[in-house]
């Protein structure tokens, strides 16, 4: 028996749920998940692997309007996922399509494989669910041919069997591209700053998320005991978001840091000493030294 491999994007605009898909496909948490749209800023690899194949699903910034280099580079991101990939995922929630739902989709004119329209949320519809989906996907319909057609929904992990055989049989004879224990692309000092910057989406209000952005500057074990060092700084773009996020007495600061040790020290495999710290970069989603240091070129 042949052994199959290839790519699979999975693209929409903001949060329809793609980074949940993502994690429920490869059964590893690899993408971070908050309420908050443009959540994911860069092109995150999951690696699925089986007797028969292996599948690396590629989940993607939400297409929208940028309104910043960061913004620009977020898209640049998710088109460039479309080159060459092996099949897509076009994930909506159950609604009609939106403005950017159109705009998303008008950049899928040159795709050549499959695209699986995948309309996820099926949990959230109040009534008659079929009627529902059925409406909002024949508008979909009206704006790209699709290939198939999937309702599910990722965060209760409801219908996927259907949606993954689709993705299984999309993918052609080829080499396995990554070692059999590997789950990311990521490095683990990006996945540690992201398990941090997801703690703080949740955790801070409306105006301050977008303007986040985390740094591990340092990552050790330590010599005499099963301990990992980790410092982190949470840079900010305004000097009115310092006192929010450190909050008072250092309340806020704290609390980011409970709840990222968790995810961090189950993601590592060891116990972490966790110190954070945050500074101020003002305008640093527009200057691309700063864009280029924080890893987004």
């Amino acid at each position: 028996m042949s052994f199959h491999s290839g790519f699979v994007s999975i693209i929409g605009r903001p949060n329809v749920g793609k980074s949940t898909l993502l994690n429920r496909l490869c059964g590893e948490k690899v993408a971070i998940v908050a309420a908050k749209p443009q959540t994911t800023r860069g092109a995150i690899r999951a690696i699925y692997n089986d007797d028969a194949r292996q599948i690396v699903f590629v989940d993607t910034p939400g297409l929208h309007s940028a309104r910043n280099k960061l913004g620009g580079l977020m898209n640049a991101a998710a088109e460039s996922a479309l080159a060459d990939c092996d099949a897509c995922v076009y994930v909506a929630p159950p609604k009609s399509p939106s403005r950017e739902d159109r705009t998303a989709l008008s950049r899928l004119g040159r795709v050549k494989c499959p695209v699986f329209f995948v309309m996820n949320k099926m949990d959230t519809i109040v009534g008659d669910k079929l009627a529902v989906a059925g409406k909002a996907a024949e508008e979909y319909g009206k704006l790209y041919n699709f290939s198939e057609y999937f309702y599910i929904s990722a965060l209760k992990g409801e219908r996927l069997s259907d949606l993954f055989d689709a993705v299984k049989a999309a993918m052609p004879p080829g080499p396995k591209y990554y070692p059999d224990d590997l789950i990311t692309d990521q490095s683990e000092r990006s996945v540690v700053a992201e398990l941090i910057r997801e703690q703080a989406l949740r955790l801070l209000s409306e105006e301050v998320p977008h303007g986040i952005a985390v740094e591990i500057t340092a990552q050790k074990p330590r010599a005499d005991r099963r301990l990992i060092d980790i410092e982190a700084t949470i840079f900010i773009e305004k000097k009115s978001h310092k006192g929010i996020v450190i909050g008072k007495h250092g309340a806020m600061l704290k609390e980011i840091g409970v709840r990222s040790r968790p995810g961090i020290e189950r993601f590592l495999g060891s116990p972490v000493a966790l110190g954070l710290w945050v500074k101020v970069k003002e305008g640093w989603r527009d200057s691309d030294y700063l864009l280029r240091e924080f890893g987004f070129r």
